[in-house]
């Protein structure tokens, strides 16, 4: 592999001796082995204290969670300064929490509102944090920010080659409500935003025109693997190659194995003598997920609980260039939130 990156310029570190600290890793492959995952995974779960001796499950089941609307703009920097994972030299990497958007309205609080608070928390001065890379809103873990622009737009040349080769270089880890037909594969399906009922959604296009493509429609590839599967739900890790809003969860919904917690593409998927089958996607609008007595009492939900189920879709692993070119890449990961950890000791979710 053949990196884009170069030694800094314009008062950044050299790359090599940012990274020289990194943890590494093998290149991100279509169908990685469920080994290395499971150990780390593993092992988050046991600094987050998620063994059979940990709080009641039912205390509290979605703790952590973060609330933007309640907290003040003093109160949000410090909580992505505690979320911070790592520090190299211009790269600062954070473990997002799920309900905080990275972009909004004017006057909305965002993690791009505070950049320049959370900059000088971390004694950056006036080098101002930029994003590199991040997760969605509902979504929760890496965040990959910059403080010089230079190395921001190297790595943003770097992930836009890779997508461009169709190489992955991003891990989510999601629990779905269902069980995928094949244990791992790839999800292909074209797809469009439209906007209904003044909500911006995701349509799936079959068999798209030339039209289609000017039009706005955009072909899209996924890689999904089962980790673990019980109580009809299933660890997955998903890999997108390409990139459009809600992909992954369009993607699952289409696999009949809509994620848990998804609240909008979740309603699309029904259920009729126990045979699971797509809703037109124009005609069917977002609704609470609705999920079965059994896996409710699974989880230790209520109905009302179960309406506030957090998006299981965490971004747990980044792939990032090595510091020369024939250095094997770079692998950052950042612990499951603790509701997500909660969840899978309720599916007896055991990594094998």
């Amino acid at each position: 592999m053949r990196t884009v990156l170069a030694p800094e310029m314009g008062g950044c570190r050299v790359w090599g001796q940012v990274w020289g600290g990194w943890r590494r890793g093998p290149w991100v492959r279509a169908a990685p082995t469920a080994s290395s995952f499971g150990t780390e995974a593993r092992h988050q779960q046991q600094r987050r204290g998620s063994s059979k001796r940990s709080r009641p499950l039912d205390d509290q089941p979605f703790s952590g969670l973060l609330r933007p609307e309640n907290l003040s703009r003093e109160e949000l920097v410090d909580v992505l300064r505690a979320a911070v994972v790592d520090q190299k030299g211009p790269l600062v990497t954070l473990n997002k929490p799920q309900g905080l958007p990275v972009t909004g309205k004017p006057g909305e609080l965002t993690l791009l509102s505070v950049l320049p608070e959370l900059s000088q928390s971390l004694g950056l001065g006036e080098r101002e944090l930029q994003v590199v890379r991040a997760s969605g809103k509902e979504t929760s873990g890496l965040v990959l920010l910059s403080s010089c622009p230079q190395t921001a737009s190297r790595l943003q040349k770097f992930f836009t080659h890779a997508q461009r080769a169709r190489r992955p270089t991003v891990t989510y880890c999601a629990v779905t409500d269902g069980i995928p037909a094949t244990s791992e594969g790839k999800i292909q399906a074209a797809l469009k935003l439209e906007h209904i009922d003044g909500v911006n959604l995701v349509v799936p296009v079959k068999s798209p025109s030339r039209k289609d493509i000017l039009e706005g429609v955009k072909r899209t590839l996924s890689y999904f693997r089962v980790v673990a599967m019980g109580s009809g739900c299933a660890l997955v890790q998903l890999q997108p190659v390409t990139a459009f809003p809600s992909q992954l969860q369009a993607h699952m919904a289409l696999q009949l194995c809509p994620l848990l917690g998804d609240h909008t593409y979740s309603a699309r998927v029904a259920t009729v003598l126990g045979q699971r089958f797509l809703l037109p996607a124009e005609s069917t609008r977002p609704q609470r997920q609705v999920l079965d007595e059994a896996l409710l009492s699974r989880l230790h939900l209520t109905s009302s609980q179960a309406a506030q189920l957090p998006l299981h879709l965490h971004l747990h692993c980044l792939y990032l260039p090595g510091a020369r070119p024939r250095d094997p890449p770079i692998k950052l990961l950042a612990p499951l939130p603790s509701y997500f950890s909660r969840t899978l000791h309720c599916l007896g979710l055991h990594y094998q």
